[in-house]
């Protein structure tokens, strides 16, 4: 070998070399399989070439890049799509025979490389598509080089096609053994570059299925919040979006990437995944007196026994004046009368009462314990309160149906949230998901749960996913003990919630100021929601 020749070779294998790393770092796919065929033309010196990507499930060949440099045709990857201009290739006829005619399908069943010097000479192959291109463009197809790629398992995943080996003369080369070598080089380094990227999509759309099934688990459980996990992270990525378009001062230095988005998005799905070891009857409490089974019937069936001791105790009376031959005076019914009345009051007050509701008076609270403080005869003759202190306790809940030690229960999710995650081997990129995801009950006074953060110790995205999470609450349609509030009364009621120290302001200010309540109330809340909000009468806005 002269000199000449050997350094072409070593020219062409650091090419070579160099073109494996560019290709094992690439993370667009339409971009990598680009950069296959033209890496394997530039290395052969090939005027044209196709990439065929295989499916191996419905058992055909799909154009995937079609290049050729006379006739300025460049479709696929970056470049226009291939779309339907060139039909799939089936690997069998209509038979189930091997479809061993066309090359490209040959070269598949039989594993091989093809070389071929003339396609019109060629025996055994069928280019009559060839020929008929050719008509249509006055190109000359001559020198064929069909190279199948082949994944980590053996199978082939695409194959490399080569045409027309380019000369001083022209494009009426041929390809040489060294050509098939270099070729059949780099389609092993293509195949599996493309295998990475097919195992790394596979393993992250694997991922995010699981972070989909947490919340669907917790939908399946609760029909009432299970929505929730599912609306919460496009309320976040909204917030997030705005913010990273704001022109405020306190957030002007936040921007997102891709990477940034996809790892905000998957802590918000994931945000309450502790949820799933949270009691049913406590995540189902719709009710203040609901538990394992709803206390009111019990309560109910007291009062029914009262109301008809009262009725018997007038009838007794009654039968007394009889027979003492006096009638029954209405001033002595009317005590009997007023009795069976504020029973009557009091049971449908106990019913509002389980309902629950955001706040509860202090009068209220008053009356709970005076009828708590009324007895009843059970069927032993002894006297029973109307109300147990357990259903007192639940009863004068302000807010909510839960009592504190079901507060408790439900605050617990985010320890269960953190500890989950905390199992889970986040890689690099998404190493912050459990501070993002475990941070949207913390409050910004550090008041919060489930560490106490305050506002300096949790991040922008943190912050984002507490308000989303309260918006998204107050919001929702689907709430048992509450009806779905307008705009205007969930962002008041979150104004005060800034002023008070648990929402981020400044954060609040853009969901504000960007319309990210009213883009989101667009696609989720129902029209009798979407009121006018005066953005300026609200409270807790930094103007």
């Amino acid at each position: 070998m002269d000199k000449t020749a050997c350094d072409g070779d070593i020219t062409r294998i650091r090419q070579l070399n160099e073109i494996g790393i560019a290709l094992s770092s690439e993370r667009n796919h339409n971009a990598l399989l680009e950069r296959i065929l033209t890496s394997a033309r530039e290395l052969t010196g090939a005027d044209a070439g196709t990439l065929y990507t295989v499916n191996a499930e419905k058992q055909q060949l799909s154009f995937a890049i079609v290049q050729n440099d006379t006739l300025n045709i460049h479709l696929g990857g970056l470049s226009d799509p291939v779309g339907d201009q060139f039909p799939t290739i089936s690997l069998h006829q209509a038979d189930g025979s091997p479809n061993e005619h066309l090359v490209v399908a040959y070269t598949v069943l039989n594993d091989c490389t093809v070389n071929i010097e003339d396609a019109y000479a060629a025996e055994g192959f069928d280019f009559s598509g060839t020929r008929q291109f050719d008509q249509a463009t006055g190109y000359r197809s001559r020198a064929f080089l069909t190279v199948p790629m082949h994944n980590h398992e053996g199978d082939t995943v695409a194959v490399l096609q080569l045409l027309n080996k380019r000369t001083d003369a022209g494009i009426d080369g041929v390809f040489s053994q060294a050509d098939q070598h270099i070729a059949e080089s780099l389609a092993s380094q293509a195949a599996v570059a493309i295998t990475n990227q097919r195992l790394i999509a596979e393993m992250q759309a694997l991922f995010d299925s699981f972070t989909r099934v947490i919340a669907t688990a917790i939908d399946a459980k609760s029909a009432h919040t299970g929505a929730h996990c599912r609306r919460v992270p496009e309320a976040t990525l909204l917030l997030a979006e705005a913010t990273h378009r704001s022109t405020r001062p306190e957030v002007v230095d936040f921007h997102l990437n891709d990477g940034d988005r996809y790892e905000l998005k998957t802590a918000a799905w994931l945000h309450d995944c502790g949820k799933v070891v949270t009691p049913h009857h406590v995540m189902e409490k719709s009710t203040k007196l609901e538990g394992l089974f709803s206390r009111l019937p019990m309560i109910e069936a007291r009062f029914a026994a009262k109301q008809q001791a009262l009725d018997a105790a007038q009838l007794r009376a009654e039968l007394d004046a009889y027979r003492s031959g006096e009638p029954f005076k209405d001033a002595q019914r009317t005590p009997f009368t007023a009795q069976q009345q504020q029973l009557i009051e009091d049971l449908a007050f106990i019913r509002q009462a389980n309902t629950g509701g955001e706040f509860m008076r202090d009068e209220d609270i008053e009356r709970l314990h005076a009828i708590a403080r009324e007895t009843w005869q059970d069927a032993e003759g002894h006297q029973q309160p109307l109300l147990t202190a357990d259903e007192l306790d639940n009863l004068c809940i302000r807010r909510g149906t839960l009592n504190a030690d079901e507060r408790k229960i439900i605050e617990g999710h985010m320890t269960a949230t953190l500890d989950m995650l905390g199992e889970l081997p986040f890689p690099k990129h998404l190493q912050r998901v459990p501070e993002y995801a475990g941070g949207h009950h913390e409050r910004m006074d550090g008041t919060g749960y489930p560490k106490g953060l305050t506002r300096e110790q949790l991040s922008l995205p943190a912050r984002m996913m507490g308000i989303a999470d309260v918006f998204e609450a107050l919001t929702a349609p689907d709430r048992p003990y509450k009806a779905p509030m307008k705009l205007s009364q969930a962002l008041t009621i979150m104004g005060r919630m800034v002023e008070e120290s648990h929402l981020d302001p400044d954060l609040f200010a853009v969901f504000i100021e960007e319309k990210v309540y009213l883009e989101y109330a667009r696609q989720h809340l129902a029209e009798e929601q979407i009121d006018t909000v005066d953005e300026a009468a609200l409270p807790g806005l930094r103007r």
